[in-house]
């Protein structure tokens, strides 16, 4: 698989690429540098996104600085033509482990996030272009 996150000159980024399902693939994602992301209090993500050709993405906010470390999903599926802001409550993301919940987890604390992520995953073969305009801790 491959994918990229690039800057639109119409002043949005689009997460684009295409998953392969050779060598045990499925999946694709990009992910922030890590820094200081996190917002005391806060209970929601809102994403502004259009696009995905019906493919399902998941937003993923980490709580360090690790590469390969637990991480804290969210599934959303894009309406294909037109923006739309979707509210991600908090309390609805997965702690995960390379794909796979991690049952007894911590809740996640939105003060401590510093890395976001987004991924095509589920073995979706094919390419996608998700446009994204925002993410934002509310």
């Amino acid at each position: 698989s491959r994918s990229r996150l690039r800057h639109d000159a119409a002043g949005f980024a689009v997460f684009e690429g295409e998953v392969s399902l050779e060598r045990n693939g499925g999946f694709a994602s990009v992910r922030s540098t890590p820094g200081t992301r996190g917002k005391p209090g806060a209970t929601a993500v809102v994403i502004e996104v259009r696009g995905g050709g019906g493919k399902q993405f998941k937003l993923t906010l980490l709580a360090d600085d690790g590469f390969d470390s637990v991480n804290y999903q969210s599934n959303f599926t894009p309406d294909a033509d037109d923006w739309q802001t979707l509210r991600l409550p908090l309390s609805g993301f997965r702690a995960t482990f390379r794909g796979r919940d991690i049952g007894g987890a911590a809740p996640l604390d939105s003060s401590r996030i510093r890395q976001v992520g987004l991924m095509v995953a589920g073995r979706q073969a094919g390419p996608f272009a998700l446009d994204v305009r925002r993410i934002s801790l509310l």
